[in-house]
């Protein structure tokens, strides 16, 4: 019985460990002295401007005139205006949407109560993976019991007589 209970250890672990890998593909810090090829970012030509009065003063850590815009840049290759991509408000388009989302109040700084609220629930369920084999995070964990079934929530409005025309099928 207990060779049984050790054999079954050692295996368990020699499973355990082969799935690990490397861990190469998950690093995203360079541990080498070279250069990071990913950290240079080639820039537009130099230009003149048509003032140099009318040049903004410098901000240590802001935008240059001639850094790259990849999301913007990519927006204007698609047809799209590239100043959605600049902070300053809510475009004209998307007031009506807006507002109608507004219309039972809002609040301000809902991003960082939820990121609060989000810290505490992972804390309240740890970060202890004991009887857990493989790899599981906090937030599996911690929203587990949060996840919806499709396949349930599309019986139980069917079995209430609601329509469902474009219901994911069974798997």
């Amino acid at each position: 019985m207990r060779r049984g209970i050790i054999a079954l250890s050692i295996v368990i672990l020699a499973v355990a460990a082969c799935g690990r890998g490397d861990g190469k593909l998950t690093r995203m810090r360079s541990t080498s002295n070279g250069p990071d090829e990913f950290s240079v970012l080639p820039t537009k030509p130099l230009q003149t401007p048509q003032s140099y009065n009318a040049l903004p003063p410098p901000t240590p850590g802001g935008a240059n005139l001639v850094d790259t815009n990849p999301t913007a840049e990519g927006i204007a290759a698609l047809g799209g205006n590239p100043a959605a991509t600049v902070p300053g408000g809510v475009s004209a388009g998307n007031a009506g949407l807006v507002n109608h989302a507004q219309r039972h109040g809002v609040t301000p700084a809902i991003r960082q109560e939820l990121a609060v609220e989000d810290a505490q629930t992972r804390r309240s369920h740890g970060r202890v993976n004991i009887f857990n084999i493989g790899p599981m995070d906090d937030y599996t964990t911690a929203y587990k019991k949060q996840w919806l079934d499709a396949q349930s929530e599309k019986q139980r409005m069917q079995r209430s007589g609601v329509v469902t025309p474009s219901a994911p099928p069974a798997q």
